[in-house]
């Protein structure tokens, strides 16, 4: 076993990286326990949205009613259509009487009217219309109930588990359940596969059919950086929301339902969202590609082979903990030969304070051949008589 002094590296971290007989990885790119804070929500949960690291669960998987956050699923149906070419913002769907009745916030889009996808769009993020909502499912679908349908099976082709929709809008149905974890997935999932269309969550106000609404965010616009995404509020689920900010490249997801009042729901957002960015931070390990180390080789061509991994290593840590970091490299070694670029034959790990171990697969950076057979002999003879660094 062979080690390197501690090296100093980006944001002035040490890592010690070492050769050690030891097998196996498993690819890891967050944090595991989520450190604690007290808040009034009834649930809450805090994710970065760079690394999918978790700064709160609070009940993260206990099923809630998501009132209007529903329609960010809504949404992110409608964001798929376009990017892939089946609508445009230009196209229009017919109102139906049961959308034009609808109660709840609205619109007010007229009956048998043609409104815009567009406008749509508009009326569902910035004035939370239930009516719209349901223009757009059965615009897209046919019926609201084919819709929701839709709605879950997207839902788990996005990584939310345990969420059952049974509408567009939100209103309380049987059933019509999310957790708080799903509802941070799918604010990730909307923020990176349709970046320029969630710029409409930015859309502060929105006028139509003569009547201007504001945006029911309470923090959008505001000095904590936050750019979307959507509230709700019914009697069974209390006030919620769902809101992304971002503060010096780094951005973070939060969700909390259960409140008891608008205001409850300002100031416990904005004191979550202000903690997460103050307790923890962005470490980036290596870069996509980048030699972490290198792995002795038996009999090869070459004596040692450069290790990499196949994306970035970016860690979120809290800040506390981070100067105690430690990184190794562990592999069963040398590493016969053949060996081909791109086989797995390392694991980066990492050990925190207080956290899980975490571990990245680390792979052979170049091709590594086989010596012929006199070669073999002599790397064999050699290596009995000074070892793997003779």
């Amino acid at each position: 076993m062979t080690f390197m002094p501690p090296i100093p590296f980006k944001n002035s971290l040490n890592r010690v990286v070492a050769g050690a007989f030891i097998l196996g990885s498993v690819m890891a790119m967050s944090m595991t326990s989520a450190q604690a804070i007290e808040t009034n929500a009834r649930e809450a949960f805090i994710m970065d949205f760079d690394t999918g690291a978790v700064l709160l669960d609070k009940e993260g998987d206990t099923l809630t009613e998501p009132a209007s956050m529903t329609k960010m699923m809504t949404v992110h149906m409608l964001f798929k259509y376009l990017k892939d070419g089946r609508v445009s913002m230009d196209d229009t769907f017919h109102v139906s009487e049961k959308a034009w009745r609808k109660g709840g916030s609205k619109m007010f889009v007229e009956v048998n009217s043609n409104v815009s996808v567009s406008d749509l769009l508009h009326g569902i993020i910035v004035q939370s219309g239930n009516d719209a909502a349901i223009v757009v499912a059965e615009g897209l679908s046919g019926t609201e109930e084919a819709f929701a349908e839709a709605m879950t099976q997207e839902a788990r082709n996005i990584g939310m588990t345990k969420s059952v929709f049974k509408n567009a809008t939100g209103w309380p149905a049987e059933g019509h359940l999310v957790t708080v974890r799903d509802l941070a997935v799918l604010a990730r999932d909307t923020i990176r596969n349709f970046p320029e269309l969630y710029e409409l969550y930015s859309v502060k106000e929105f006028t139509y059919n003569g009547i201007r609404q504001p945006n029911r965010n309470p923090l959008l616009g505001t000095s904590a950086g936050v750019d979307g995404l959507k509230t709700g509020h019914t009697e069974a689920a209390g006030y919620g929301l769902t809101a992304s900010a971002e503060r010096d490249g780094r951005r973070l997801i939060i969700v909390v339902n259960g409140l008891g009042s608008v205001r409850e729901r300002r100031t416990e957002s904005q004191k979550l969202l202000d903690w997460g960015f103050r307790e923890f931070d962005n470490y980036d390990l290596f870069a996509d590609g980048e030699t972490v180390s290198s792995a002795n080789v038996w009999l090869g061509s070459e004596t040692k082979v450069d290790l990499v991994a196949d994306k970035e290593v970016l860690l979120t840590l809290p800040r506390s903990a981070s100067r105690d970091m430690k990184v190794s490299v562990v592999y069963d070694g040398p590493i016969p030969a053949p060996i081909s670029q791109g086989d797995q034959i390392a694991t980066l790990k990492v050990e925190v304070p207080d956290q899980d171990v975490i571990e990245f697969p680390l792979y052979a950076a170049h091709d590594v051949g086989r010596l012929g057979f006199v070669g073999r002999i002599g790397a064999a003879i050699k290596y009995l008589l000074w070892g793997a660094n003779g």
